[in-house]
This record gives C-alpha cells, sequence and structure tokens, in this order.
C-alpha cells in the first residue's frame, strides 16, 4: 500500500518592500531637541513700533507704565535687563528727578533704590515731606544707560530726549508743582543745558520751579556736601507753594 503524500508547507506569504519615498524619509535624522539649528534661517522677530509722543501725552498711569515697560523709543530697548518707572505717590505735590536707573536700580527695579533710597527718604523727611505720600521719584531716563564693559554711563541726548514725553506725562498725572532734580546729569538734562544749584529755576509750559541738588550717591561718597544740599533742600521748600 503506497504511503499517504503530505500536503506541500503553503508559500510564505510576500512582504511588502518599503517604498524609496519612505525608505528616503528614515534616512533623515531626527532633530536633536536641544538644537537650534532649524531655526537659523528664521527671520528676527521685528521690534514693536516705538509709542508716539501724542500717544503718550494722553495716558493714564495704567498706560503709562505699560509703555515704559516695553519701550522702544530708543536703543537702550536692546540692551536693558528692564525698564524703571518712577515709585511714590501719583497725586504728589513734589517730583524727585534723577538722570537714569543705575546697576542696583535696574536689578530692583526701583529708581534710587538701596542706600542711596534711603538717604533720599532721609532728605525729604528733613523738609516734613512724607515720601510715599508727598512725593513721586522718577528719573528722566528710564532704562539703565551701559558700557561695553556693564558698568553705568551718562544718557546721552538722544536718550534725554526719547523719555522726555514719560517725564511730561508723569507731571501732568501727579500735578506735582515743585521739582527737585537730584545729580548734576539730572539738572542739566531736564533743563535741557546749563543748571546750577543755589537757584530756583523754571520748566515747561507749567513754568514748574526746579530746585537742583546732590544725587545721594555724591553723599554718600563726600558727606562733607550734606550741608550744602541741605541747603538746596531748604530752598525748595522755600519755594513751594
Amino acid at each position: 500500500r503506497p504511503a499517504a503524500q503530505r500536503p506541500a508547507p503553503p508559500a510564505p506569504a510576500p512582504q511588502a518592500r518599503p517604498s524609496a519615498r519612505a525608505a528616503a524619509a528614515d534616512d533623515v535624522a531626527a532633530p536633536d531637541e536641544e538644537s537650534t539649528a532649524w531655526f537659523d534661517d528664521a527671520p528676527a522677530p521685528s521690534r514693536p513700533a516705538p509709542v508716539s509722543d501724542e500717544a503718550i501725552a494722553t495716558m493714564d498711569w495704567t498706560a503709562l507704565k505699560a509703555a515704559v515697560s516695553s519701550c522702544t523709543r530708543c536703543t537702550l530697548c536692546e540692551t536693558r535687563r528692564a525698564a524703571v518707572n518712577g515709585r511714590g505717590a501719583d497725586n504728589a505735590t513734589w517730583i524727585a528727578i534723577g538722570a537714569a536707573p543705575s546697576r542696583l536700580d535696574e536689578k530692583e527695579v526701583q529708581t534710587i533704590s538701596g542706600e542711596s533710597g534711603q538717604l533720599l527718604d532721609n532728605m525729604l523727611k528733613a523738609i516734613e515731606l512724607k515720601p510715599k505720600a508727598d512725593v513721586y521719584v522718577t528719573s528722566l531716563v528710564k532704562c539703565r544707560p551701559a558700557n561695553p564693559d556693564g558698568t553705568d554711563r551718562a544718557p546721552t541726548a538722544e536718550e534725554f530726549l526719547a523719555c522726555r514725553p514719560y517725564l511730561d506725562r508723569e507731571l501732568a498725572l501727579t500735578g506735582a508743582n515743585m521739582a527737585m532734580t537730584f545729580g548734576q546729569l539730572a539738572a542739566k538734562g531736564l533743563m535741557m543745558g546749563p543748571a546750577a544749584r543755589g537757584k530756583v529755576m523754571r520748566y515747561g509750559a507749567a513754568n514748574l520751579p526746579v530746585v537742583a541738588t546732590y544725587h545721594p550717591d555724591d553723599l554718600l561718597r563726600k558727606p562733607e556736601d550734606k550741608a550744602k544740599a541741605w541747603g538746596d533742600l531748604c530752598l525748595a521748600k522755600a519755594s513751594h507753594g
């Protein structure tokens, strides 16, 4: 009796060959998550347009502080860590004006900060002012001007002019009727020319009385000038009102 023949095993199913398109895709290495090389050809983000003088002149406090914080009116916006708004009473009768934020001011995001700020408060208290209720403290330039090595530098004429509308709006919103400048740079920057201690100067269309004195930083370096600063404070007090 012949042996039964076993059925032949089934032929293997044909395997799909990857298409050339899929193979090419597999050959492309996935980008490294830490790499930013694929951004190299992307266009740089454009700087927002600077706010106009006319727009600043109509702002309330909220809009003004926001505009200062995001300002692009000069090239200091490219190097600053933070713009520094003024501090103090929004309805102050006095305004204290420095030239520009220092390195410490920028770090603290506060105009005339640290030990200098404490001395300023003491100077104001000495002529019977309440720093937080009677005085608004600000600077002509809202961003810190810095040298390439990171040290502070004096603001340029262009930087003073770029920030001038902010100061004028601060004066209008506070309604301050007495101003003091602190430091020679602040006095010259505000008056846009020669300025001197020991006399009452006038600023703007409102004929605001202005008295110049030493910056607290100067007095900390040279305490012997405090007597002269006291004379300036007394002159300002006598001129107020």
